[in-house]
């Protein structure tokens, strides 16, 4: 099969090679899937499992990518849920190849039913993302109707499904960005838009749930905007600052085929839309990822049409 590999970790993406890998074969409890459609997350090259296993051993080469849409095409053994030639989404294990591939092993159990109005590009587009914002806001944030949640980096596109998601739970969102970014946040549904460049981020005031994406000086800032008894749930590692008198959460996102699930049927009925940026074929991801314009939008590898 064709997938890309890395094997040069200072190389990053300028590293990458499509080069011919053998089929994986499903191990217990996993399936098979014929990859669709791949999603990948710009900044995966520097995560450690891209590079070693559980027990800091190196891997390499290994396939990055842990997003997909597909068709299940073998069961391991004892597999139940799923079967083959089932439309399937969801997001691969972080220390097992991956998704930029025509084929990957991954446990069933973080896969969910791709529903046939949903296509593979946009089944791609959604578990990283989508789960991050869901668990951030829900599991972490125990995010309430009522509630204001700052939402940084709204435009971007972790951002923009914290704004869709918290403003259906009944949550007064404020997005942050850049001044070209302001048009693109308020369609995503925040209510003010800040502007990181210009405006005073303080002039907020306080908050009850902040999502930070970026960490640095806007993290610790945002600290001392939580209200007493509020969140500051990161994505980017521990808060160097915590809130006063609040909770600072940071979390790994996981891979849940309930949440899959309510994710998808919102797509479904035009409650969450997606932002998907550059699409690009198999053949010429490494290109695609190795260009130097700004990233916007989810890139998504279109393995097979």
């Amino acid at each position: 099969m064709k997938a890309i590999i890395v094997t040069d970790r200072a190389a990053g993406t300028a590293g990458m090679k499509l080069v011919e890998q053998p089929e994986p074969q499903a191990a217990i409890n996993d399936v098979v899937v014929q990859v669709r459609a791949s999603g990948f997350t710009w900044d995966e090259l520097t995560w450690p499992p891209t590079w070693t296993d559980r027990l800091d051993h190196d891997r390499t080469p290994s396939i990055p990518g842990h997003e997909l849409a597909g068709v299940v095409t073998a069961l391991g053994y004892g597999t139940t849920g799923l079967s083959v030639g089932q439309r399937v989404f969801g997001l691969t294990d972080w220390y097992r190849d991956g998704t930029l591939a025509e084929y990957v092993a991954v446990e069933a159990r973080n896969l969910a039913a791709l529903p046939g109005d949903v296509d593979f590009t946009v089944g791609a587009s959604l578990p990283m993302p989508g789960l991050t914002a869901w668990q951030g806001l829900f599991e972490h944030g125990r995010l309430q109707a009522g509630k204001s949640v700052l939402a940084h980096g709204a435009a971007g596109v972790v951002g923009s499904m914290v704004t869709q998601l918290a403003r259906e739970a009944g949550a007064y969102v404020i997005g942050t960005g850049r001044a070209a970014d302001r048009q693109k946040v308020l369609d995503f549904g925040a209510q003010e838009f800040v502007d990181l460049e210009n405006d005073v981020l303080e002039d907020v005031g306080q908050i009850d749930l902040v999502f930070d994406v970026f960490g640095g000086d806007i993290g610790k800032r945002s600290a001392r905007l939580v209200r007493a008894g509020g969140t500051l749930v990161s994505i980017v590692g521990p808060s160097e600052e915590r809130p006063a008198n609040g909770l600072a959460v940071d979390f790994v996102v996981e891979s849940d085929r309930a949440q899959l699930r309510e994710i998808v049927q919102r797509v479904r009925d035009g409650r969450l839309r997606t932002n998907i940026g550059n699409i690009a074929t198999l053949d010429d991801a490494v290109a695609s990822f190795n260009r130097t314009e700004r990233r916007k939008g989810k890139t998504i590898i279109g393995v097979r049409p």
